[in-house]
């Protein structure tokens, strides 16, 4: 993965300003990395969010956001389902996930499922801040020269492979199906009919190729179970 070291950065965010959106429910960490976003521009802007529905609220509200750190097992996350739903609802903001779980595997897969980059969360200060410059000067940052390797499970690969083929819709509906909501809150959330969203569980369920939504929400769970195995 391409990483752009820190003596080198030339990046346009230099002298501007930054929106950043740290989504995390512990405030400790949310503290720690309010000040490693603080030395990146001149000025920032740090929103913070304790669970998935506070950070897609305020990742509508500020659509100008430059870039969200998305922990991946704080309430309403269930692995790297938040992922899913995010880059299918916000597919312009740059997600970077934020895990104590940094193994080769749980790295790979969420790149594969849509972020833009992944910093472990016992990364220094310097670390953190070197990975968010390459992220928003288009680059994808991993830690260290981590081997990322190939995906060891078949099953899990090709599951990865149709979730890639989810319209963003899709992808926002399957997400909310791993919150477990019903399909009368996914409407009122997505302002839309109940019969809408019917007609995008079967198409979910289609490409998945499963015959249920607790089936789908089972294989979805399945991506990110090193991740739930362990603290966020």
């Amino acid at each position: 993965m391409p990483v752009l070291l820190p003596g080198l950065w030339r990046g346009k965010y230099c002298m501007g300003q930054l929106t950043f959106i740290i989504a995390d429910d512990h405030p400790l960490f949310r503290g720690a990395m309010r000040q490693a976003l603080s030395g990146i521009a001149t000025d920032t802007v740090i929103v913070e969010a304790g669970d998935l529905d506070t950070a897609r609220r305020q990742a509508g509200l500020n659509s100008d956001a430059d870039l969200i750190l998305l922990d991946l097992t704080m309430p309403g996350v269930s692995g790297l389902s938040g992922l899913i739903a995010f880059r299918a609802e916000f597919p312009s903001l740059p997600v970077v996930v934020v895990s104590a779980t940094d193994d080769p595997t749980t790295i790979r897969r969420a790149l594969e499922l849509g972020a833009s980059g992944f910093i472990s969360k016992s990364a220094s200060i310097e670390q953190i801040r070197e990975g968010i410059r390459a992220v928003l000067d288009g680059g994808i940052w991993t830690p260290g020269d981590i081997d990322l390797g190939s995906e060891h499970d078949p099953e899990i690969g090709a599951l990865i492979a149709r979730i890639q083929t989810l319209t963003p819709q899709q992808g926002r509906v399957l997400g909310m199906l791993a919150e477990g909501l019903l399909n009368k809150q996914i409407a009122y959330e997505l302002s839309v009919s109940e019969a809408t969203i019917k007609a995008h569980v079967s198409a979910v369920l289609q490409k998945l190729g499963v015959d249920s939504r607790t089936q789908a929400v089972i294989q979805l769970s399945k991506i990110g179970a090193e991740v739930l195995h362990q603290p966020g």
